[in-house]
């Protein structure tokens, strides 16, 4: 039996070919095309942030993981302990590791941002889906403010507030059955660091419904019309960045449903819906 040209391999890997081509050749294409030409002239910049980041950071680690077990800020009768020799340095290394990672995420935002709005494929994209490149006007300086004294906000609130009862609650439930409470360092910080963030996070919440609502990505009846599911989400959150017990769920989502609402009414009483 005969295969016909049409359907030999050798056709089917010319016809791959030309697909990507026409692809590399659109809009979009030339995006992504720039973007790995970028992310390959930047590797050397970026892996001297991280060393550099991580180089400052490491000397440091020490004395804020002294810092963070020290007794004042732990409940009665608890320890802190390492189970194996090198827990503590590898806890150190990764303490500086995510600081060097974190640098070079903002340094290739803020590098990458400048250099895409100079950039003509895609300043071609975004006039194709009708998008405004962000200016820096008073507006952008403003979200950007809110949203850092957000964040500010959603750490001092776990840590002033959710992460010291969360520790006195669980101590006090562990000792209530005769256990003894010695917790491991690792598991301890890491247990600071998802609260922590998952309060920064969700303390968005507000400025991003606002910035949907205002530019009418979504009509506020409609996000009120999934009101329920956006709720359900926001346990979803509270899940993935919490530890896993109901409490911390529930005090990670309710700041979130609660800075939602607020947002939802602030903008009912500030802005008529055409």
């Amino acid at each position: 039996m005969r295969v016909s040209p049409l359907h030999t391999p050798m056709a089917e890997g010319d016809g791959v070919v030309n697909a990507v081509d026409e692809l590399l050749d659109t809009p979009g294409g030339e995006i992504l095309v720039s973007l790995h030409s970028y992310l390959r002239k930047r590797m050397k910049m970026l892996a001297v942030i991280f060393c550099l980041a991580f180089m400052v950071t490491f000397p440091l680690t020490k004395r804020f993981i002294s810092w963070l077990i020290d007794e004042t800020r732990l409940p009665e009768n608890v320890e802190i302990i390492v189970i194996s020799p090198v827990e503590f340095i590898l806890l150190q290394v990764q303490l500086a590791a995510q600081v060097g990672l974190l640098c070079m995420v903002i340094t290739l935002v803020a590098d990458g941002s400048w250099r895409a709005s100079k950039n003509r494929a895609v300043r071609q994209r975004l006039a194709e889906l009708k998008v405004h490149t962000p200016r820096p006007n008073s507006a952008l300086v403003l979200t950007l403010l809110i949203s850092i004294l957000l964040l500010i906000g959603g750490v001092l609130y776990a840590w002033n507030w959710l992460i010291p009862m969360l520790l006195e609650y669980l101590t006090n439930d562990a000792q209530a059955a005769g256990l003894s409470t010695e917790w491991r360092l690792t598991s301890y910080t890491g247990f600071i660091a998802n609260l922590a963030v998952a309060s920064g996070v969700g303390f968005q919440a507000p400025l991003v419904t606002l910035l949907i609502l205002r530019m009418e990505i979504v009509r506020r009846r409609t996000v009120r019309s999934y009101r329920r599911h956006i709720w359900f989400s926001a346990f979803l959150l509270g899940a993935f960045l919490s530890p896993p017990d109901p409490l911390s769920l529930f005090l990670v989502a309710m700041p979130v449903i609660v800075l939602f609402e607020a947002a939802l009414i602030l903008d009912t009483f500030t802005r008529q819906e055409h």
